[in-house]
């Protein structure tokens, strides 16, 4: 298909960056719709010269510099990517159009005019119209649009636009409106958001350049989990009429096809930036480390020769050409399976046909290139071409006596949000093995494409797939499936890693279990583990292996919801259960994505003599419990672990998760009563200590805070401070902002979805919401009430998210030792005075990185908290949360003190270490 040649009204980009080429001129409608791509003579990964694009470079630690002039290239070397002199667009052949080499995003989909006119639902004057109508005044698509989005990104802000829809400014809007209206509000866009943030990691060039390109992995990997969980449930409801059941709250509600409307539009701009940022910065600065990833294209013969013998022993005897006409149907497809569609013609009768071809998923993508040595035999290099290319180089194989008219990669995304009907099924384990047999056969909801895709090809694909070619599909130029860019096997020494990746960290033993009886340990005093810094194996793990093998362990009871494949805790409680000890396990079978794994261990456990339960109906079990029954002198007592995160060793060494271990009676009942209810028929109307969902948690909580607003109102110290990961119940953000309305204080360190809005006059004057992003996902869930002086501190497994307090089983727990209260203090201030890694929320919606903007933080004058240096984390402020943790770890571990403590049985003491308190000054 030959190339539409069209004169630019605007600002056409010439780039093997990713951005969508906008034209006008066209007199077809058509053509108007399908943006073409383009590339520039000599642009390409062996290429010195680097094209104009809209938005040019950006360096996010310096302030941004925009040219007057959209023709010109942005060169800048206050940015730190080199630009050379752009290529002219207009000199661009008709035909190098589709070569192979990278060349600009097109996305297909409708103007921005023309998609507010799709949005005929929404009442003129309502919330949601207001910020529809923002959204077409900003002109979201234009020139302007995007030298905003560079300004945006210099100052440290995300997303680099305002998203489509939401309000800018909601000031005026009653507490109602700003809990309820999506228009402020939108789960889609607000997780959304939280991947810009995490995107900026890979721009930001302070961050090591292979961790880069692991952050950038990491979006694409959310974004495919995205549009499996969120994009398909609400592609679910558009298909239930849920429309119909928004009625008069319809000025303040989105419907499903809204929201699926505004969320393409919002991906579509994601992806762009990802693809930018990888072709422009990424793989460039990877090409001066000697390593490349390279096309078919680009190599000598000898290389293809090779590579051709790789493909007929390796690849060619397990691939399928699949035909498609009326004698072969459609072919399946699996969820995120990379595809080649192939057009064929026919020269014995001119026939035209189409097959697909699935590049197989067995095989590593990445194959290295080689190269003979100087001894004559070949070594590898860190170059490497995809798998997906090397096949379709080699077609011809495959369609002996056909013409290969076009050839082009695709990868589809399935609806992983299936209908579930736990009140009516016999069993979950039978229920959740249909459910994922359901999910293999899920309709699609996503199709991403090869931007020079033919629009025939195109359009057959997605009228196959059941899908919409303008809101469901996605033009890419550059690799698809970039969720698996960080897999690249690269080859370096010692030395060359240094330069690209983070200095290496190895997890700490707690100073208070080395060495030491795990059991006696806990019996001087309650010990909290804080993971990645402290090591899982030498803390959890130990504790559950320990109960296993100690004689005087009489029973062992646990909670699993994620789990590693060869998990250590599995093979403990295997062993216990062997050794003839009492061992119940509730495994979560209803863990998205981790189902069958979780099967697997259920069985296991059970076929080792385990009492197993699958979970409790109607709710998923997420708290993260287990307790041991040791025979001792004085009787039967109750260890307990209550954690934050999974027990999971490979999630540990990169969440950010507390593990508080503790024998207090008050506890040890409490959770005794807790696997009551999970393993049997138990009803508990009241705890001890902990805080229980769906029961007891959010009544407390509420409770909590109804305390410091009294507290204000006598002019006692009020104050909250939430940490979670996500903050959206309604009833509780209600509360919040009843609170900062009294006088209490609120801050909120909020991971990613937030529904508050800060700093509105008049109602959230006196709140504050910073989101953590850096090395570690931060995981952790602390709640401080400041109690008119005497703070409580809980920590727990519960986000304030709708789920969480109503849906899921979760526990809480309170923290009641003094040294520890005082490390959870210090990391709380160290998350509100990091001017590194921590990103402000503020008041239209959009989060700003701290430190980014000296100016933005000049005028913040003195509202933000200062760091004290009696708080050992002080250094957080500049070097980050979690460099600073690691650096106090390390320092702890080295000077811990010895101390000896008399056994009751007189026999020789034990050489313990004590974590100092972090209130103590004298420390280092």
């Amino acid at each position: 298909m030959q190339p539409l040649r069209l004169t630019p009204k605007v600002p056409v980009i010439v780039s093997s960056s990713a951005f969508t080429t906008r034209y006008s001129g066209a007199s077809d409608p058509s053509h108007r719709s399908r943006a073409q791509a383009v590339r520039a003579n000599g642009i390409g990964p062996n290429s010195s010269q680097t094209p104009a694009c809209e938005f040019g470079p950006w360096n996010p630690q310096i302030g941004s510099q925009v040219a007057s002039d959209p023709s010109a290239a942005y060169v800048d070397e206050s940015f730190e990517i080199d630009l050379a002199e752009s290529s002219d667009s207009d000199n661009v052949p008709a035909d190098d159009v589709g070569n192979g080499a990278p060349s600009a995003s097109v996305k297909t989909r409708s103007p921005a005019d023309e998609y507010m006119s799709d949005v005929e639902e929404v009442d003129d004057g309502s919330v949601t119209a207001s910020g529809f109508s923002e959204m077409e005044e900003a002109g979201v698509g234009s020139w302007e649009h995007r030298m905003k989005a560079l300004e945006s990104l210099a100052e440290g802000l995300m997303p680099p636009w305002e998203q489509e829809g939401l309000m800018k400014d909601v000031s005026g809007l009653s507490v109602d409106a700003l809990v309820s209206a999506d228009a402020v509000y939108n789960k889609e866009l607000s997780w959304l958001a939280f991947n810009w943030r995490v995107l900026y990691q890979a721009l930001d060039k302070r961050t090591p350049l292979m961790e880069r390109l692991r952050f950038l992995a990491i979006t694409a990997r959310n974004l495919d989990e995205f549009f499996c969980k969120r994009v398909g449930a609400l592609k679910r409801q558009q298909a239930a009429g849920m429309a119909n059941l928004i009625g008069h709250r319809s000025s303040w509600l989105w419907t499903p096809s809204q929201s699926l409307k505004i969320v393409a539009r919002e991906v579509e701009q994601l992806v762009q930036m990802q693809l930018q940022c990888l072709q422009q910065d990424l793989l460039p600065s990877l090409r001066k480390h000697g390593i490349s990833l390279v096309h078919w294209d680009e190599l000598d013969t000898p290389a293809k020769d090779k590579l051709r013998a790789y493909y007929r022993a390796w690849l060619e005897p397990i691939i399928t050409p699949l035909a498609v006409d009326p004698g072969h149907p459609f072919p399946f497809i699996g969820n995120m399976s990379l595809g080649i569609a192939v057009a064929l013609r026919d020269p014995v009768d001119d026939d035209h046909e189409f097959a697909i071809v699935s590049v197989p998923n067995t095989c590593n993508r990445w194959h290295p290139l080689v190269r003979p040595n100087e001894e004559g035999s070949n070594e590898e290099r860190n170059a490497f071409i995809s798998v997906e290319e090397i096949i379709k180089a080699n077609l011809a194989s495959l369609f002996g006596g056909m013409e290969i008219t076009s050839a082009h990669f695709f990868r589809v995304t399935r609806n992983a949000d299936v209908e579930r009907n736990e009140d009516e099924a016999e069993d979950l384990l039978e229920m959740i093995t249909d459910e994922m047999r359901e999910r293999k056969f899920a309709p699609f909801v996503r199709l991403e494409v090869d931007c020079e895709m033919p629009e025939e090809v195109l359009l057959k694909l997605s009228q196959e797939l059941g899908l919409d070619s303008r809101d469901d599909v996605y033009r890419i130029c550059g690799p698809l499936g970039l969720g698996e860019i960080d897999s690249i096997p690269v080859n370096l020494d010692e030395n060359a890693k240094r330069a690209i990746v983070f200095t290496s960290w190895a997890p700490q033993t707690h100073p208070r279990l080395k060495g030491a009886d795990i059991f006696d340990t806990i019996r001087h005093g309650d010990v909290l583990v804080h993971h990645p810094y402290h090591s899982f194996g030498t803390s959890t793990q130990h504790f559950v292996e320990a109960a296993a093998r100690d004689p005087k362990v009489q029973a062992i009871k646990a909670t699993l919801y994620r789990t590693s494949a060869d998990s250590p805790v599995i093979s403990a409680l295997i062993k216990a259960a062997e050794y003839g000890k009492q061992v119940a396990v509730l495994v979560e079978l209803k863990a998205r994505f981790d189902e069958a794994r979780n099967v697997g261990f259920a069985q296991k456990l059970e076929n080792a003599g385990c009492h197993v339960a699958y979970g409790l109906v109607g709710l998923k079990t997420h708290c993260k419990c287990i307790m041991v029954v040791r025979e001792e002198e004085e009787g039967f007592r109750t260890y307990v672990h209550i954690g934050t995160g999974n027990y999971n060793p490979r999630t540990a060494s990169v969440y950010t998760d507390f593990g508080l271990f503790s024998c207090r009676p008050e506890l040890g009942e409490d959770v005794r009563d807790l696997f009551k209810y999970l393993t049997g028929y138990h009803r508990q109307n009241k705890y001890n200590k902990l805080l229980i969902a769906p029961g007891t948690m959010r009544r407390e909580f509420l409770r909590l805070i109804d305390r410091e607003i009294a507290n204000a109102a006598a002019g006692l110290p009020a104050h909250v401070v939430i940490k979670c990961n996500g903050l959206d119940d309604e009833v509780m953000v209600a509360k919040i902002y009843e609170a900062v309305g009294s006088g209490v204080k609120v801050d909120c360190i909020v991971r990613g979805m937030c529904r508050l809005r800060p700093g509105v006059p008049g109602v959230s004057e006196n709140l504050r919401v910073v989101s953590i992003i850096g090395r570690f996902l931060e995981h952790h869930r602390i709640f401080k009430f400041e109690n008119a002086g005497d703070p409580q501190f809980y920590i727990g497994s519960a986000d304030w998210m709708s789920r969480n307090l109503t849906r899921r089983v979760e526990v809480v727990t309170p923290v009641e030792d003094r040294a520890i209260k005082g490390e959870l203090q210090s990391i709380l201030d160290a998350c509100l005075f990091d001017k590194r890694q921590a990103w402000q929320l503020q008041p239209d919606g959009r989060y700003r990185l701290l430190g980014v903007s000296p100016q933005w933080l000049t005028e913040l004058g003195g509202e933000l908290p200062k760091p004290s240096k009696e708080n050992k984390l002080y250094r957080a402020e500049h070097l980050g949360l979690h460099q600073a943790i690691m650096d106090l770890t390390l320092r702890r571990t080295k000077t811990a003190r010895k101390v000896s403590l008399k056994k009751k049985d007189g026999s020789p003491p034990k050489a313990r270490r004590f974590l100092e308190s972090l209130y103590d000054s004298s420390t280092p």
